[in-house]
């Protein structure tokens, strides 16, 4: 877990997190989910460097995953690594948890 992004959730009087979140049959995982709450938070990678999220395969197997776990009433967030700690995450995430 990203200590920064911790240390914001507490400050912010926002509940941790679960890591690595297992939340289906196909035993996918959540970067970060409140799974009382049913939100998820995924941080994608490797946006400008053609990384796994951004390459056909992985793109095609993110949607899935995405759409399984609508269909299951969860609510994702998606992030950049860069944009993890800033207002507009935190933001969300306090807006939905609220």
């Amino acid at each position: 877990m990203n200590p920064l992004f911790l240390a914001l959730l507490k400050s912010s009087n926002l509940p941790a997190p679960v890591a690595e979140h297992r939340f289906c049959e196909r035993r996918w995982r959540f970067d970060y989910a409140w799974p009382d709450q049913k939100l998820a938070l995924e941080v994608e990678g490797g946006v400008w460097t053609g990384g796994r999220h951004t390459r056909g395969k992985g793109f095609i197997e993110d949607m899935t995953k995405y759409n399984r776990a609508t269909a299951l009433g969860w609510r994702v967030i998606r992030c950049t690594p860069s944009a993890l700690c800033s207002n507009e995450t935190l933001g969300l995430i306090k807006e939905i948890l609220k």
